[in-house]
């Protein structure tokens, strides 16, 4: 456990002085001069608003995703980086690194520290358990600083999958910024842990308290953080080599730019008044512009045969394709291809297969069998790239299915309506068809006797009517006398 002391949130105070007397010098007074400059850097790093917005952002993220992105590893990488910070405000480095500026002489003391030879500086048992402080805290940044680029990465194969794009470009936004700040405050520690060390040298021959025993303190911070870390410690930036010849380039572009101003001023001229300048035609550029014509005449090619010839190059690419990424890597070229042509149509219908490619791509990353589904995107890829006649069903969308659907089933009742109504109708026309046959059957299947008995009949009664009649008639005329 004690070599892992500077690893504890709340490393145990020592029991002894805060502060001692100690012979004061010059170099002294430069040393704990230097000491305090570093201390307030790191102070007021820790101490900044844009740490602190960028704390809250990540407290604010965590509380709103919390429900939705529960199993996200994008999530659980945020979740990883609010530990760090966490562990930072809890170890309470400000408060320590505060005490040290209070223990330290200001100016004017110092000034009169040198004058009396003596002066009070903070004691060794002080300087080591900040050293501790320091320590822990160079280590805490750099695990902040490897989960913001784990937490990062995850984030951009998000973007790359074209999934929450607005959110994960808040977070690679936030992270990137953290990163940044967290980085300041490890070289800001680093130049800190030297000045500690210097001070407590000389602490330490003048008045010798020691405090740690089993753990020796790290004689340089990469030495303590690790070969992966130098790198982040170091303020030297890339183009440093090449510094000599930037500055060589800058001097003859200089001696140029003095050369032309040079000539510029012999040459005379108002810039008020237009300046006749004069063609020499003494040249005959006829025969140029002739072979240039025919040059012209020869190599065109048709505006069409570009973007035909572009096609069948994808199309043989697609047929030869043996996995989604070889797919993935011709439909981001075929893409851009044609956003140059401004071919809208096949720019949406590519893009709209190369996210479904993506999405193919990491089930094949992940090991499943996915080479049913690249035949059929073959085909799909190949009908994308030149559109004619009717889509294929995987690469419609799913409102145009809806609505197809739609209008199929509702095409499908209308004719249901009206078979059956035309049923319907058919049925009637029979059955008056039947009635019409029974009474025409049954008008024709009397018999002539019939037929016989009955126009005697009505001849008969015909007859039996005009004699009673007469006989009505005479009857009358014979009571009168007639």
């Amino acid at each position: 456990m004690a070599a892992e002391l500077w690893n504890r949130v709340n490393i145990p105070f020592p029991s002894a002085v805060s502060s001692v007397r100690v012979h004061f010098r010059q170099t002294t007074d430069v040393t704990v001069k230097t000491l305090l400059v570093e201390n307030e850097k790191v102070l007021k790093l820790l101490r900044s608003e844009l740490l602190q917005t960028e704390v809250r952002v990540v407290y604010e993220l965590l509380y709103i995703l919390n429900n939705s992105f529960r199993g996200n590893k994008t999530y659980k990488g945020l979740q990883q980086v609010e530990q760090c910070i966490n562990r930072l405000k809890s170890m309470k480095l400000d408060a320590a690194l505060q005490e040290l500026t209070d223990l330290c002489p200001n100016r004017i003391q110092r000034g009169l520290s040198v004058k009396a030879g003596e002066g009070d500086v903070p004691s060794q048992p002080f300087l080591e358990w900040l050293c501790l402080k320091v320590l822990g805290g160079a280590q805490l940044m750099s695990c902040t600083l490897s989960r913001c680029s784990r937490a990062f990465t995850l984030s951009k194969q998000q973007m790359k999958c074209d999934e929450f794009v607005v959110l994960n470009v808040v977070i690679t936004s936030m992270l990137s910024r953290l990163w940044v700040i967290c980085r300041g405050i490890l070289v800001s520690l680093s130049a800190l842990y030297q000045k500690l060390l210097k001070l407590l040298r000389e602490v330490a021959d003048a008045q010798p308290m020691p405090f740690l025993k089993d753990f020796t303190l790290p004689a340089d911070m990469t030495q303590f953080l690790g070969p992966s870390d130098e790198s982040l410690l170091t303020k030297k930036s890339a183009h440093i080599p090449h510094a000599k010849e930037h500055k060589e380039k800058k001097r003859k572009k200089s001696s140029v730019k003095v050369k032309n101003q040079g000539q510029m001023r012999k040459v005379k001229e108002d810039l008020g008044v237009a300046i006749e300048r004069r063609i020499v035609l003494d040249t005959d550029l006829k025969p140029f512009l002739t072979a240039f014509k025919n040059f012209t005449k020869d190599k065109s090619v048709p505006p069409g045969k570009h973007k035909s010839d572009k096609r069948q190059k994808f199309k043989k690419q697609m047929r030869e394709a043996t996995s989604f990424t070889d797919m993935d890597t011709h439909l981001e070229e075929m893409i851009v291809w044609c956003k140059s042509k401004k071919m809208k149509k096949e720019k949406r219908l590519l893009s709209f297969l190369h996210l479904k490619c993506q999405r193919m791509k990491c089930l094949e990353g992940e090991g499943y069998s996915v080479q049913r589904k690249l035949q059929t995107f073959r085909q799909e890829a190949r009908w994308a790239s030149s559109p004619q006649g009717s889509a294929p069903r995987s690469c419609r969308s799913s409102a145009a299915t809806r609505r197809n659907a739609h209008l199929r089933t509702r095409f499908h009742s209308l004719r249901s309506r009206f078979r059956y109504s035309a049923v319907r109708a058919g049925v009637k026309k029979k059955q008056l068809k039947r009635q019409r046959e029974k009474t025409e059957s049954s008008v024709s299947g009397l018999s002539g006797d019939d037929q016989r008995n009955r126009t005697t009949h009505k001849a008969t009664t015909s007859q039996t009517a005009d004699r009673d009649n007469q006989d009505d008639i005479d009857d009358i005329f014979a009571s009168v006398g007639l």
